[in-house]
């Protein structure tokens, strides 16, 4: 119905920068909220950073200053432009968006993408 499909995650060293995006596809009347999370090795998943239709803004205390959400709402699209990274940012990174559709407001995820941070 509604598929996210992420992108642009891969391997960085410590200090360096990555940008994430996540497109969203399939029967859209409104992206209410698009966001990141991520789920490092052998933990929970975790809210990063989400952004609302009107354009606000959350963000978790550990990436503040070093990660900026975006969104393209002509594209449907979520970016995520993560600098200073470290290795404890290294996670899967997951797209996550509320979208009204077909029967109503409902969750979708993205099936990830991996970030690894060297030391």
């Amino acid at each position: 119905q509604v598929q996210l499909v992420e992108s642009g995650g891969g391997l960085v060293q410590a200090g360096g920068s990555l940008r994430l995006s996540c497109a969203a596809s399939g029967v859209i009347f409104k992206i209410n909220r698009m966001g990141w999370y991520r789920q490092p090795p052998g933990k929970q998943r975790e809210l990063v950073a989400t952004i609302t239709s009107g354009g606000s803004t959350d963000y978790a205390d550990s990436v503040k200053g070093r990660f900026t959400i975006s969104r393209d709402g002509g594209k449907n699209t979520v970016y995520l432009q993560m600098n200073s990274l470290k290795p404890e940012d290294t996670a899967v990174y997951y797209c996550n968006a509320d979208v009204t559709t077909l029967g109503g407001i409902r969750e979708f995820w993205g099936r990830g993408t991996q970030v690894t941070v060297s030391a």
